[in-house]
């Protein structure tokens, strides 16, 4: 027994053909041993499966929910679904190459055509793209944020009832002066009108990163004016604010925006009188948001110019982009996938804003993240393009959104070896010779600090003037 049993082993752990025909010869010398032998080694190898199978399948375990840790933990900090990603068409735009003064880069131009009547179409999505704006954290949305679990019955009821809670919905004597006080602040000559929104409660302050965001504004725009559409930075607690701004002659108010003036005679008045009535539901999302949406269109259409999100490092001159727009994601066919409402630059009265609002108004979803946003602008223009009276363009994404939101950490990371060294120098010159301006992505970046030596470490000294950043 011990001699085939010795061979049999042996055998088994061979790997060299040559000295498994010799044992075979040898196994066959013995063929009263051959079932006992057979026997054995079967129980072996059964209970060598059972000791290496537990740990096993304890690895497969842990892996298993560590995957799925990871997994919810992404969806929950971002807010996003399996549904978010969508394949569908892209807009078939011709690219012809155009050469402003700073962006010297191909741009997609939408060509002269005749306006249509209105129609509604159902929302375009990106493939593998999520819907990204600037946000209010919730605090800032006050007594208008509903709870999860109420009905649409429900949350309309509710809204009634906190409605005159929410400041900027009000007419007041200081709302009713918005009119007056813009066109004070505008009667001196602007190279360019900058606007920016900040509603939010007097619980959140105008921060640092926003801080930074007006400093650059001025430093690489000097001449221009901005106006920020806000009722708590129209008090004292604002002008103190923007006391090192305007202490440097920089051009620069809030100013709380008379709701009623701005949407008149537009689609987006009886959008307004439906919610504070009551017949159109406000839906999940915050209606602070959705109103940032809104009035970013209104103020363009009042009075042309360029609004920019409070989180978005300006870093040129805008003086000469006129009716722009710019892409947020590029699509496989070379053509624009998604576009992004965080930087407008439209003239007064143009007919693309006039379409924004109405489809803000006709189409209005308060249940649908980014729906009344960065969608809205991208549907709009793929139905419209070949419609659209006047020129406008649609810039690369490099021009606002050179870094996307899922990898927007990576600007404010230091270098870790030479190869990272490189890179951040690569990204530097890129950003210095094609880049108006550099969208953050609050919502992923706010908590995160500017690093010594990281893309935005080395950016934002040459792009300040205050420069109290951190």
């Amino acid at each position: 027994m011990f001699l085939p049993l010795k061979v049999y082993l042996k055998y088994t752990q061979l790997k060299n053909f040559g000295c498994l025909q010799h044992y075979i010869s040898e196994i066959c010398r013995y063929p009263s041993d051959l079932n006992s032998m057979i026997k054995v080694s079967s129980l072996k190898r059964a209970e060598q499966r059972r000791l290496s199978l537990s740990p096993r399948a304890r690895f497969h375990v842990l892996s298993v929910i560590f995957m799925a840790a990871i997994f919810f933990t992404y969806m929950f900090t971002t807010h996003t679904s399996p549904s978010s990603y969508l394949a569908v068409q892209t807009l078939p735009i011709t690219i012809s190459p155009i050469h402003p003064p700073v962006l010297n880069n191909p741009t997609f131009i939408v060509p002269h055509v005749q306006l249509t009547s209105y129609s509604i179409h159902k929302p375009i999505y990106m493939i593998k793209e999520v819907a990204q704006e600037t946000v209010l954290q919730d605090d800032d949305h006050g007594p208008l944020v509903p709870p999860i679990k109420l009905t649409k019955k429900q949350r309309i009821n509710r809204f009634k009832k906190k409605v005159p809670e929410f400041d900027i919905l009000k007419s007041t004597p200081l709302t009713r002066r918005f009119e007056t006080r813009a066109q004070e602040f505008f009667k001196d000559r602007c190279k360019v009108r900058f606007f920016m929104t900040w509603i939010s409660s007097s619980s959140r302050v105008f921060g640092d990163r926003e801080f930074l965001a007006v400093d650059a504004l001025f430093k690489s725009n000097p001449s221009s004016c901005l106006l920020i559409l806000s009722n708590t930075m129209d008090s004292d607690y604002g002008i103190q604010i923007l006391k090192p701004f305007t202490d440097r002659k920089f051009h620069v108010q809030a100013i709380t925006p008379d709701l009623e003036f701005l949407f008149k005679n537009t689609p987006a008045q009886s959008w307004l009188e439906q919610i504070k009535s009551g017949k159109r539901e406000p839906g999940k999302i915050s209606l602070a948001q959705n109103l940032s949406n809104l009035i970013r269109l209104a103020i363009l259409y009042k009075y042309g110019g360029v609004y920019v999100d409070t989180d978005l490092i300006i870093l040129k001159d805008f003086s000469c982009l006129r009716n722009s727009i710019g892409a947020q994601s590029v699509a496989l066919s070379g053509n624009w996938g998604r576009l992004n409402n965080a930087v407008l630059i439209f003239d007064k009265n143009h007919a693309l804003l006039y379409k924004f609002m109405e489809e803000f108004s006709l189409t209005f979803d308060g249940n649908k993240w980014g729906y009344n946003g960065p969608y809205l602008v991208s549907r709009v223009v793929q139905r419209e393009a070949t419609t659209l009276q006047s020129n406008f363009t649609v810039l690369p994404r490099k021009a606002f959104y050179p870094v996307s939101w899922t990898r927007i950490g990576g600007y404010f990371t230091p270098p870790v070896s030479r190869q990272h060294q490189r890179w951040i120098e690569a990204k530097l010159r890129q950003l210095s010779s094609s880049t108006y301006g550099v969208h953050l992505w609050n919502r992923q970046s706010s908590k995160l600090r500017i690093e010594e030596g990281s893309i935005m470490g080395r950016l934002i000294p040459d792009h300040c003037v205050i420069c109290n950043f951190k």
